[in-house]
């Protein structure tokens, strides 16, 4: 009889996060790994079913097609794990657990921080892992049970999930202290149009929602520079690069040490809703449903 190879979970899981982040680094990063010990797993994942699993190049890493077929039952045999451990969970008092918890940029930088704080303080057994994804990338990870519970936008269709309101979220823009547009109370996003822009990197769900409305002008947006938080957005805009589109909250809590000024957009999509999503509120481990009735018990 062949020898069978036997399977870590470690090493599944591994495998999936660099084929997902298409990056051995990402990938071990994600797995709280070390890049050695990660790249020393996957050679001995190879070596064990005997195929190269993946390719590697100057882009990163992709799957082979024998590491595509591994690839799905990697995926298959950690969702039954996921499934045993929910299923014993399900029986427990909810002391004890882990939440995948997928969130849109707004959510992830603004309302969930202090929300997750003073939930771990009572509950200080449950772990939460929180992404930051598009809101269409966080309604496709709760359909396939890659994540437990979304937070998205309002407008982002959630066929076959159950939802929740949860916040109001409105944008304004942002421009420097001595900017032509900063005596000015409100204002259409179209009229800032002739002005350059500080925007959010084209990665995040900020940028995606203002690009859609940029479309709806049938104008361009003068695009100066990209960056990767709302805190280096508002920097360059105190530093006069450009303006910039951010949620109110935000524009607020930097104006008070920053010079820059706010001004509200006139615009219907400016006030936008974040709403959360789950697969089945009912079926959620006791713990999960604790988490949500705390997210919304605390906005």
């Amino acid at each position: 009889m062949a020898n069978i190879p036997r399977f870590d979970l470690v090493d599944l899981r591994l495998f999936v996060l660099v084929v997902e982040g298409s990056s051995l680094t990402r990938g071990a990063e994600r797995a709280f790994l070390s890049v050695a010990a990660a790249s020393l797993r996957i050679k001995s994942l190879e070596e064990g079913v005997g195929a190269q699993l993946l390719y590697r190049n100057k882009k990163g890493m992709s799957p082979t097609r024998a590491g595509e077929v591994f690839l799905q039952h990697a995926l298959r045999v950690l969702g039954e794990v996921e499934e045993l451990q929910k299923g014993i969970q399900a029986f427990s008092s909810g002391v004890r657990g882990h939440v995948r918890l997928f969130a849109n940029a707004t959510a992830v930088c603004e309302f969930l921080p202090a929300v997750l704080a003073k939930f771990f303080v009572a509950h200080s057994s449950i772990t939460v892992d929180l992404q930051e994804r598009l809101s269409a990338e966080i309604v496709r990870s709760v359909q396939d049970s890659v994540a437990d519970i979304g937070v998205i936008s309002g407008r982002a269709s959630a066929e076959g999930l159950e939802t929740l309101p949860y916040k109001k979220d409105l944008m304004v823009l942002a421009v420097p202290d001595q900017h032509p547009l900063g005596s000015m109370k409100s204002l259409h996003f179209a009229d800032a149009l002739d002005y350059e822009f500080v925007s959010l990197s084209s990665r995040t769900s900020t940028y995606t929602y203002l690009q859609q409305e940029v479309a709806q002008t049938e104008r361009a947006m003068q695009q100066r520079v990209e960056v990767g938080s709302y805190d280096a957005m508002c920097r360059m805009i105190e530093a006069g690069v450009g303006i910039g589109v951010l949620p109110e909250m935000v524009a607020r809590r930097h104006a008070r040490s920053m010079r820059i000024k706010i001004v509200a957009l006139q615009d219907e999509w400016a006030m936008r809703e974040l709403k959360i999503c789950v697969r089945k509120l009912d079926d959620q481990p006791v713990f999960a449903q604790r988490l949500i009735e705390f997210i919304l018990e605390n906005d």
